[in-house]
């Protein structure tokens, strides 16, 4: 599960604009209120995370996705059913 998070960090960090926001960063981090990430990078962030996890990511389920573990949980069910 640690790979996982590293990259979903990895890609999250790809669309902070502030990093000073990753000074404070928790598992518990929201995207969007604590990361500061625009709502409009979603897509890519999902478009990111299916390709580099080669899963797939409904839009409605992605949104239900608030902080860094819920991506982190999300992606490693996914692909534990492998």
């Amino acid at each position: 599960m640690e790979t996982v998070r590293e990259k979903v960090i990895a890609i999250l960090k790809k669309y902070t604009l502030n990093t000073a926001v990753w000074n404070n960063f928790t598992s518990q981090s929201r995207i969007l209120a604590d990361l500061k990430i625009n709502s409009a990078r979603i897509v890519d962030i999902i478009l990111d995370a299916e390709k580099e996890f080669d899963i797939t990511i409904e839009d409605e389920l992605f949104e239900k996705m608030i902080t860094v573990d819920d991506v982190v949980t999300l992606i490693y069910q996914r692909t534990s059913k492998k």
